[in-house]
């Protein structure tokens, strides 16, 4: 099974250009156990575009899509057994300990 991992720091620290530290050793580990698929770090939060369509009009707005005090900084695209494994591979991200990982199952045709 698919699952993606919304990495989320906190706003002050989504800076594309640092690496938290730890992430590289988490990918190298993930890689080995034959359980990522796809990772990345995301552009900063203020250059999001967001699009909405409202009465056939398409809305656009800067910035992301909600206001929040974390934003998501990257992704990580993992394939599990179960939703048990991904919860073991998303606890060991370094984000975890401070920021959050949220997972979420891709719809598989």
């Amino acid at each position: 099974m698919k699952y993606l991992l919304l990495i989320a720091v906190p706003e002050a620290e989504d800076t594309p250009d640092v690496v938290p530290p730890g992430c590289g050793t988490w990918s190298e580990d993930t890689e080995r156990r034959g359980v990522m698929r796809s990772t990345s770090q995301l552009r900063p939060h203020q250059e999001a575009t967001t699009v909405r369509v409202r009465d056939e009009k398409v809305q656009l707005s800067d910035g992301p899509y909600a206001e929040t005090k974390e934003v998501i900084a990257g992704y990580a695209l993992i394939d599990c057994a179960d939703l048990d494994e991904a919860v073991d591979v998303a606890s060991r991200h370094p984000v975890a300990r401070y920021g959050a990982v949220e997972i979420r199952r891709l719809r598989e045709a």
